[in-house]
């Protein structure tokens, strides 16, 4: 019975770990970064989103780095009043997440 607690805690520790590699980035560094070339525009991300999604409203934007990936973070109001939230690959503009919010 120890041992299965020092597992579970052992791999809560290990998921801990994982999500604490996600990190939100300031306007500041996402502008250099974009400025750099080193992530698409912020128009173009939008532009991707939205061409998903027509006639959607942007309503939040977020810029993180995951793993060593930046991912850029949309949330859409689209005209039926249906929220989703997207995830794109800030450097590529692929699709990583587009889902319906619940």
């Amino acid at each position: 019975m120890k041992q299965l607690i020092t597992l579970c805690a052992g791999a809560s520790l290990i998921i801990a770990a994982g999500v604490a590699q996600a990190r939100d980035l300031g306007p500041d560094e996402a502008l250099r970064l974009r400025d750099a070339g080193t992530i698409q525009s912020f128009e173009k991300l939008n532009a991707l989103a939205t061409a998903k999604h027509p006639g959607a409203v942007i309503e939040d934007t977020e810029l993180e780095q995951t793993a060593g990936r930046y991912v850029y973070e949309v949330e859409l109001r689209d005209p039926q009043d249906v929220q989703w939230d997207m995830k794109l690959d800030a450097v590529s503009g692929e699709v990583l997440q587009d889902q319906q919010e619940n």
